[in-house]
């Protein structure tokens, strides 16, 4: 994530909707990637102190304080390009559901933000019925009546990503972390995760572009129900580090292609950060093997640096030679997968 500042010149940050030493209102313009500081033209619209453009808050913001992304003055949507993505939100008369679907949406949207600044190929369904996303933020036993289902399982199918939104607390997602044994559980961990299966349809479409997957990560064909079924009755097979980023990526290769582009999104989105705050790396060279080094120079000083508050290391992982091949094989991807202008 890069630095912001508002038009007075104090710094503001990703998520904030106004100026605490000027009070102005301010919003993220997705286009640019710029935060505003915005002044009233003739409400709705504001005029951005930046560009002089006029710009509109997203109805996600007027109705509910859950973004901060601004629509462009002509734009017939009432909802920013991020917002546009949801399908299904929680049922916000169930209290505490606006609260957890403040904190998804953060994370959703830094999310995108590393999306659009790689170019990555990104619409909604509603423009793309074949190859466009939606999200689906729902809770266990939704009072909705049209929804039979009583748990609701983070995932992907067809284009649609599925967040239980109980993932936005603490509490639960410290218990399933446990249950399941992983290092890391975030929010934004499985939206990087759940994206890396949209990208791997959307980029992989057939048998040539298939084959040179299975060069580096496996056969997916191998039956994944199966597969994942063995994974939760047995565990990772033994050595599994060698080859794999987190155990759960040794169950399957689509699961170690979502597993290993996950960190690939870490990785990019906190190097651009470190670098927009001069911390510890030097500035960005767009060749993948010295930023892959100054990551893991990186992801070792915020260890030592936890570890000298008496915290756990914030990268839990190592990365070895297959998996930095692997690493590799998704940076070559992301390149040549580039949306112009």
């Amino acid at each position: 994530m890069k630095r912001f500042r508002c038009g007075c010149g104090n710094e503001v940050f990703f998520e904030n909707t106004f100026c605490e030493a000027c009070s102005r209102v301010l919003g993220f313009d997705p286009e640019t990637r710029e935060i505003h500081t915005l002044v009233p033209r003739s409400m709705p619209v504001f005029e951005s102190k930046v560009n002089g453009r006029g710009y509109r808050l997203c109805a996600n913001f007027t109705g509910h304080e859950v973004c901060n992304w601004l629509v462009a003055e002509f734009d017939q949507s009432p909802f920013c390009q991020g917002c546009r993505l949801n399908r299904t939100i929680p049922d916000l008369d169930i209290a505490v559901n606006l609260i957890r679907w403040r904190k998804i949406e953060k994370a959703k949207k830094r999310l995108l933000y590393t999306l659009y600044s790689l170019r990555l190929p990104l619409v909604d369904k509603t423009r793309d019925p074949e190859k466009g996303l939606f999200f689906e933020f729902m809770e266990n036993s939704r009072t909705d009546l049209h929804n039979v289902e009583d748990t609701v399982t983070t995932g992907h199918f067809n284009g649609v990503i599925t967040i239980n939104v109980l993932e936005a607390d603490r509490l639960y997602r410290e218990k399933m972390r446990r249950q399941m044994q992983e290092p890391y559980r975030t929010v934004l961990g499985h939206f990087r995760h759940e994206i890396g299966h949209y990208y791997w349809e959307y980029l992989f479409p057939d048998h040539d572009a298939r084959s040179r997957f299975r060069k580096v990560f496996g056969d997916e064909q191998i039956a994944y129900a199966e597969a994942l079924d063995r994974y939760y009755k047995n565990g990772p097979s033994s050595g599994w580090q060698r080859d794999h980023i987190t155990a759960y990526a040794a169950s399957h290769p689509l699961e170690d292609w979502a597993e290993t582009w996950a960190h690939y999104l870490h990785m990019q989105d906190t190097l651009e950060t470190a670098r927009a705050w001069q911390a510890f790396i030097s500035p960005q060279t767009h060749d993948f093997d010295a930023d892959l080094q100054q990551w893991i120079d990186l992801t070792i000083v915020a260890n030592q640096l936890n570890r000298s508050m008496g915290l756990a290391d914030l990268y839990p992982f190592v990365i070895t030679a297959n998996v930095r091949k692997k690493l590799a094989f998704i940076h070559r991807i992301v390149q040549d997968s580039g949306v112009s202008d």
